[in-house]
């Protein structure tokens, strides 16, 4: 006696409606290079046209303030004197006398 409802029937099928997981990788794969090239071509487009630009905008000498000589003594001793206040404070014992001795 031959059981043929038992039996596992082996399925082999070309094709159909399937999901085909490689056809869906290739397409994530060309949009990720694709998606490199249009950046790369969107950075270049900006580094032209920000090498482009001039560096530095034009402004008249004529109207900047130049600086004067007596501000510039008178920074000087500012920051002379504070260099003597703390040559003056480094070489000063210190004024709380240790418990301890």
């Amino acid at each position: 006696m031959n059981l043929d409802f038992l039996k596992k029937k082996k399925k082999f099928r070309k094709g159909g409606i399937g999901i085909k997981p490689d056809l869906y990788w290739r397409y994530i794969l060309y949009m990720t290079f694709s998606l490199i090239v249009i950046f790369c071509v969107f950075g270049l487009y900006l580094f032209w046209e920000i090498n482009n630009e001039s560096i530095t905008p034009a402004v008249d000498t004529l109207e900047q303030d130049t600086v004067k000589k007596e501000r510039i003594d008178k920074v000087l001793e500012y920051f002379l004197e504070r260099e003597e206040k703390s040559v003056e404070i480094l070489n000063s014992p210190s004024p709380i006398i240790d418990p301890s001795l």
